[in-house]
């Protein structure tokens, strides 16, 4: 089995914090959300991972750094790393087609920009798997039409009237993945694009055309990390399945607690010192953070920051910030200095 994880983008709904840091790589839960999402996947896979490659953008923004972060990611779960640069935004069809040369045999496609939780074993009969997840509102995305059979017959954008209620969260699986290469390849020789861009649909669409069947994978949770609330909730489910698991250790040993209250869940990361403050619920903080004098609940804040004098809620605070002050719902990205 392998992964594919195009994640070439910056992201722009999670300004000013993907300005600095592209938006796969910004920590929810202590973790990247793209380390989250692959370990997540190679979990509900429930077998070895062969390969996993990563399509990457601009070199400057996606620099030495990040690939060994994304390599050493791939090396933990037993993986071969790859990783690709699609030198233009031309879409996820395009993006897909910059990592040709891992396109064969068996693999899971997933865009960097969401985490899931899910239980499911895949369809054996299945040519293809379109995770999925159930939403009150359909109409407000992408949806998949099921024939009697269950299977997937139609992609429907948006629809206006009802056509199901299981939304396309960006995860697919395939049976063997250079079908969906050729169908692709065919895309960009026709020059077939949507919006100005080569789209994954217009490849799986060719796929249908030909009788391949597509069956669905449910996921429990789908959480979006696109903007900062969204981001904040989705920080806030995942510290909840975490404590819940106890599968890591979300508070480092080398907290330095000084007269301070910690309300679960929470991820303190390493060399945080804790000076009068009260923290939690649903917070995450990372290494070598100082909050001095402060409440901080429902929050954010990266790495090398320090809060003072603050009462925190709802609250997104970047890289290398130094905050000093009263306001209580703030996005403040990194290098910031508020005093």
């Amino acid at each position: 089995m392998k992964i594919i994880v195009p994640m070439a983008g910056r992201g722009s709904r999670l300004r000013p914090h993907s300005l600095t840091v592209p938006k796969p790589l910004i920590p929810v839960a202590g973790q990247p959300i793209v380390h989250r999402l692959v370990k997540d996947i190679a979990k509900v896979l429930k077998q070895p991972i062969e390969e996993i490659a990563f399509v990457l953008g601009d070199p400057a923004w996606f620099g030495d750094d990040v690939v060994e972060s994304l390599k050493s990611l791939a090396v933990s779960l037993g993986a071969k790393p790859s990783i690709y640069r699609q030198d233009q935004p031309l879409g996820t069809g395009h993006a897909i087609m910059c990592a040709k040369p891992s396109l064969s045999g068996p693999a899971v496609i997933a865009y960097a920009d969401t985490l899931i939780r899910a239980e499911f074993d895949l369809d054996p009969d299945a040519d293809s798997v379109i995770w999925t997840k159930r939403v009150a509102n359909p109409e407000a995305y992408g949806v998949v039409k099921l024939n009697a059979k269950e299977e997937i017959v139609e992609l429907v954008e948006k629809p206006e009237t009802f056509v199901s209620d299981q939304a396309v969260i960006g995860i697919y699986y395939f049976k063997d993945v250079a079908v969906l290469k050729g169908k692709l390849q065919e895309i960009l020789d026709d020059n077939i694009m949507n919006g100005g861009e080569y789209q994954i649909n217009d490849g799986i669409k060719r796929m249908m055309a030909e009788g391949r069947i597509f069956k669905t994978g449910t996921v429990d949770e789908w959480m979006d990390c696109g903007n900062k609330s969204v981001t904040l909730e989705t920080n806030a489910k995942m510290l909840g399945f975490l404590a819940s698991d106890g599968e890591e250790q979300l508070i480092a040993d080398s907290v330095k607690n000084i007269n301070s209250t910690i309300i679960e869940p929470c991820c303190i990361g390493e060399n945080v010192v804790l000076n009068n403050a009260t923290v939690g619920p649903n917070v995450s903080i990372g290494n070598n953070c100082t909050i001095d004098n402060s409440t901080v609940k429902n929050s954010l804040i990266q790495t090398h920051t320090t809060i003072k004098n603050a009462n925190l809620d709802n609250a997104m605070i970047g890289n290398h910030v130094s905050y000093d002050g009263n306001f209580k719902s703030i996005s403040i990205g990194d290098y910031s200095v508020l005093e």
